[in-house]
């Protein structure tokens, strides 16, 4: 594919990071991912192997991982250990003209802290490391999504965590299974062996690059320390190494008893059977399976459990009461969230009541949306109390020498039918009045999930429509039915007209004025359009070169 159709330059060189056509630059990735897909599943090696070389060296791919890591991931603006951050077009732009995989090097160590008191180590990689990860993660990931097993859901396109809990509920309701081994595997990230990994991925084409980044080790403290094992959590590329390094396990499993029913999230994982004899015997060949890969298991955090005591699983709580299952937000979860938002009204003390709400409602709402799928009708009242009181806890405070009633006033007012609605007015953008609202998370209206099929992954070419009709009952969810934002997506056709990308694709979603405000555009429908926010930016950096403001 012509480089001059992704972007305007000169002999492969280029130098306005917006001109990028990333349409293309997605359609060329797409196709290829598709056709690695097809040629491992049909056994054609050499064209496999083929086609790996070309995604690796493809400017559509580098293209997008220089994306993908400067402006779409969290940690964007975190540099590894030569302390460089890109984060501008030019630099951007620099970057890919002047691209060769790097050299690995170590990974930056830093420790973010756990909900047991304990801190997690991630390693940090240099932005250079993370693009070439992003880049071979593209080559290899299509190769395994036609390998992975059925059942194993982390850190894999088109899956989630609800997909997990989903397959939990088909395998413990009605008394199916009413047994489960809730493993935990000690330390994985730092102690599966490297050559379980590297054996396993055979003759990838980018394998001696996989080892370097296995192998670079961690600074941490200013003492450079080597990796013998494990793969560092903060690599762009570990997750899938993760998977790839425990594939097999679920197999295993069921060649031992093929009644046995696993669920696995990378590294996370539960056995479901009929009687707990059955588990003990299990958990004792999994034991073995494991210890191949320099791996064991955690015996503090692993238990044989009846479903009538329940359990903790990806943030969810399963459990039968009265021989009904019920899966219910876990409230470890919730009270680290309340305590998550009282932490945000401390420090926001002297902000504004709008603030407030623009700080709140993104917080409230990704709660709701990950939680909405199972029994939280209750569990969304309580947060709803905690929050009030939290609220009023922070009004009261502002203004010690006022009534009560002159805070009420201030802060509160009636909102479909509730005379407690913490809300205020505002201003928008044209200086017409707007109010701001605080979510109402009791109002969440439940929406069961539904679980991915199979093996079904968005790199295999047959599964299109599938895909497409996946992504837009999740965009129903998403956005209120019948609202104007609803009706925004569904014009168009719940792409990124820019990119060409579904709109779900885990990158930020903005709306974007068509006729900008300042020129008089409205906030109506016909002037809107949902875009992804690197998107989204660019549209902005070309109306400014071309002298539209």
């Amino acid at each position: 594919m012509s480089t001059n159709k992704l972007i305007n330059g000169v002999n492969g060189q280029f130098t306005d990071w917006s001109q990028v056509n990333w349409k293309q630059a997605r359609k060329i990735v797409r196709n290829l991912r598709q056709r690695i897909f097809r040629a491992r599943k049909l056994g054609q090696w050499k064209q496999l192997r083929r086609l790996q070389k070309l995604l690796s060296r493809s400017r559509a791919n580098i293209l997008l991982s220089v994306r993908q890591i400067t402006q779409v991931n969290d940690g964007k603006k975190t540099p590894g250990v030569d302390k460089e951050v890109i984060n501008t077009p030019g630099q951007r732009v620099k970057l890919v003209n002047e691209w060769n995989m790097p050299l690995a090097k170590p990974t930056k160590r830093v420790y973010i802290p756990k909900s047991n008191g304990k801190k997690r180590p991630l390693g940090i990689p240099t932005v250079r490391d993370r693009v070439a990860q992003a880049v071979v993660k593209n080559v290899l990931e299509p190769e395994w999504e036609t390998q992975f097993e059925e059942h194993s859901y982390g850190f894999r396109p088109g899956r989630s965590c609800l997909d997990a809990i989903a397959q939990a509920f088909l395998r413990l309701q009605g008394g199916r299974d009413t047994w489960v081994l809730d493993a935990d595997i000690k330390g994985f990230f730092d102690n599966v062996a490297h050559e379980s990994i590297l054996t396993m991925i055979g003759t990838f084409p980018n394998k001696e690059l996989i080892k370097e980044w296995l192998k670079a080790g961690f600074i941490d403290l200013g003492k450079l320390n080597p990796t013998e094992t494990g793969t560092p959590q903060g690599g762009v590329i570990s997750p899938l190494l993760a998977n790839i390094g425990l594939h097999g396990l679920e197999k295993y499993i069921k060649t031992t008893n093929p009644k046995l029913g696993i669920i696995r999230y990378a590294d996370d994982f539960i056995v479901t059977a009929r009687d707990r004899e059955t588990l003990e015997q299990v958990l004792i060949l999994i034991k073995q399976w494991l210890s191949q890969r320099n791996l064991e298991i955690s015996t503090e955090k692993t238990r044989v459990v009846h479903i009538k005591d329940g359990f903790n699983f990806l943030g969810f709580n399963l459990r039968q009461y009265n021989g009904k299952l019920l899966i219910k937000p876990q409230k470890e979860k919730v009270l680290d969230f309340c305590k998550k938002v009282g932490d945000t009204l401390s420090r926001m003390k002297t902000h504004t009541q709008e603030d407030v709400i623009l700080e709140l409602n993104p917080l409230l709402r990704g709660f709701a949306n990950y939680y909405r799928g199972v029994v939280s009708k209750e569990t969304f009242s309580y947060i709803k109390n905690r929050v009030n009181v939290y609220l009023w806890r922070w009004a009261t405070r502002r203004h010690p020498n006022k009534p009560k009633k002159w805070v009420r006033k201030r802060y509160y007012s009636s909102f479909q039918g509730n005379n407690w609605t913490f809300m205020c007015k505002g201003t928008d953008r044209k200086g017409k009045e707007k109010f701001f609202i605080l979510y109402d998370i009791s109002s969440t209206p439940i929406v069961r999930h539904i679980k991915v099929k199979g093996n079904s992954s968005p790199d295999d070419p047959s599964l299109r429509n599938y895909w497409f009709k996946r992504a837009t009952e999740y965009g129903k969810k998403y956005w209120s039915l019948g609202s104007k934002y609803e009706a925004i997506a569904k014009r168009q056709k719940w792409k990124c007209p820019v990119c060409g990308d579904n709109l779900f694709n885990g990158e930020s979603i903005e709306t974007h004025h068509i006729v900008p405000v300042a020129q008089g555009g409205s906030d109506d429908a016909e002037n809107l359009q949902h875009l992804h926010a690197p998107c989204h930016k660019q549209v902005h950096s070309k109306s400014k070169k071309t002298g539209l403001k």
